[in-house]
Parts: C-alpha cells; structure tokens; sequence
C-alpha cells in the first residue's frame, strides 16, 4: 500500500486501575524468530518459520490482534516443529497489504481475509454455476481498495463460450486467463509465478480444484454443484501453499457475499477507471446516482466512453454499501 492505513494496533488505551501491569518492565522478545501464517484452525495457527511448520497461539500481546493467512508474525517458544510442540505468537510485522470483505454492506464489522498479498484471482466459472457479475465487481471493487492487482481467471469454458464476460471487463483492463476443463494451466501459471496470489471466488467455480492442480500434493477438498446451480463449501479455512515455479497461492474458502462496508465511495469509483474522469465535471457532493443532475460519470456513457453496464455495476455497488437494496 502506498500509504499505512491506521488499524487497532495504533490504538493505545489507558489500562483501568485493576488492569495496570505488575511491572513497568515488558517483555522484548530478543530471541523471537520471524514466521508466515499458512493456515489457522481453532485458534492454532500453522507458520512458517525457516522451513518447518510450527503450531503457534497468541501470545497476551497479540491476544486482541487479529491474525489471517500471510502474515509475519514474530514466534518465541518452542518452534521446533514436531508435533507436541507449541508456540507463541507474540507480534505481527507491518503489512503491505491486506485484503478485507464485511458479512454484507451494512455490516461495521471488518473480516480481514490475506495479508501481504500481490494479486487477488478472481475465479469464474462460465456455467454451472453461471457467473455472478455483481460478486465480480465486488471483488474487484476489494482489490482496488486493497492496492492488489486483479486477474480473472475463467473456467468450464467448455460449457459455455467466454466471449460477452470477456467483453463486459474490457474497459477495466483486467487481465484474465481462460481456463478449460482438460486444457493447459500455463497461462495461469506464469501469472502467478513469483507472486502471492489470493483465490477468491463463488462456491463451485473451481478454485480448489486450481490449486490441486497447481500443487499436486494439496489434497484440497473439491465437490460437485448442488441442483439448484449453486456451488457447496468444501474449503472451510483459507491456506497458503508454496508454487512449484516459485511463488505462493492462497486457496479461500468460498463466498456467497462480498460486503464492502468498509469500502468509501472515492475507493469504488477507482475500481472502475473507465468511469472516474467524468467524476471531475460533476457538481460538488454529486453522488453519481440516477437522480443526479448534470452527473459527469453518466455524461460520460452518454458520449460513448464508457459502457452503460459498467455505469449499472457501479451504481448498484453505491446503493449496495447504502444499505439498500442490491
């Protein structure tokens, strides 16, 4: 991120009488040794340290900090890795990215979702189940918001052709890699090489399937789509697994909402590039709405700049995170 967002840890509140430290004197944790978050499960969580996983707690530094896949994390205890041990996570290194959903849109909660991330893989099955566009956008309405780099990735194109979604992201110049049952992972590969690179995506469109792929020794749950047409959860905690050609890639459970309630409106309007310099001819407080006057987003469509889909997308995003109705 170009500039550190302040969050709970830059908060420093006086302690009660009854809750003072016995000791002015805090710990330093000289010999503590720096890890990465892989996984976490029922407040254990799995790092990295030196190539060995090593179980991990919070320790009463951090007891109040939240923690999420891809952190680093400074550990003191035992980190041998063998299988009694455990550790202590004692402080969390400065991030240089962190990508945040809400429950919905009008939810004040933050559910932070990887840490010190690159890109963020929007996956999108063309059929069974159909794309979702407004979740789409919402992604990366996220990425944009978190400072990572979209990419779409496409799949089941053998059940129906990619041509008109392909079309629909075009002004926003999103890369993206079409990806065939069968047909060759090479283009998704290279785009993820040497990156770490977030799944995110609807149930059932294929990501942990991508990821056994990817890494053959994953072993990630997959399952097949309800009759409804709606994908069922078979991740249930997110993951990093390290990439043969360098590189990790995060595997997420699957979503069936996207809440951007922590998202401001200006952070909306830079997701979608082919509509933010008509913003510059709009009326101060214009709120870019249908009953705006003299609007220069919509000014914009009307000149032929910009799709009027896009301008549909963006205003259903607006009054979304209003809590209206999506």
């Amino acid at each position: 991120m170009s500039r550190r967002e302040l969050d709970e840890d830059d908060v420093r509140v006086r302690p009660t009488p009854g809750s003072r430290p016995r000791t002015r004197t805090r710990p330093k944790h000289e010999q503590a040794v720096v890890g990465v978050v892989v996984t976490f499960d029922r407040g254990r969580f799995t790092c990295l340290v030196d190539g060995r996983e090593v179980v991990a707690m919070r320790g009463g530094e951090v007891r109040r900090t939240p923690i999420v896949v891809g952190d680093r994390v400074r550990v003191v205890g035992d980190v041998s890795g063998r299988t009694d041990a455990l550790a202590r996570i004692v402080g969390v290194e400065p991030r240089t990215s962190l990508l945040r959903r809400t429950a919905d849109d009008t939810d004040p909660v933050e559910r932070p979702v990887v840490a010190n991330a690159d890109q963020v893989v929007i996956v999108v099955a063309l059929a069974d189940p159909p794309p979702r566009t407004r979740l789409v956008d919402r992604c990366l309405v996220a990425a944009f918001d978190a400072g990572l780099d979209p990419l779409l990735c496409l799949t089941k194109n053998d059940l129906a052709p990619a041509d008109s979604l392909l079309a629909l992201y075009e002004p926003l110049g999103v890369p993206a890699v079409d990806i065939g049952r069968g047909g060759s992972l090479d283009p998704l590969r290279a785009a993820l090489r040497d990156r770490v690179s977030v799944l995110v995506g609807h149930s059932g469109v294929g990501k942990s399937t991508l990821v056994n792929q990817l890494v053959p020794d994953a072993d990630r749950r997959i399952g097949a789509v309800s009759g409804a047409g709606k994908g069922r959860h078979t991740s249930v905690t997110a993951i990093a697994l390290p990439l043969p050609e360098g590189g990790w890639v995060v595997d997420t459970p699957g979503i069936r909402s996207f809440g951007l309630a922590h998202v401001t409106p200006d952070s909306i309007l830079r997701a979608f590039p082919d509509l933010a310099p008509g913003a510059a001819e709009c009326l101060p407080h214009c709120d870019h709405s249908a009953s705006a006057e003299h609007c220069g987003v919509a000014e914009r469509v009307a000149l032929g700049l910009a799709s009027p889909a896009r301008l549909a997308s963006y205003r259903r995003l607006l009054a979304a995170r209003q809590g209206e109705e999506d």
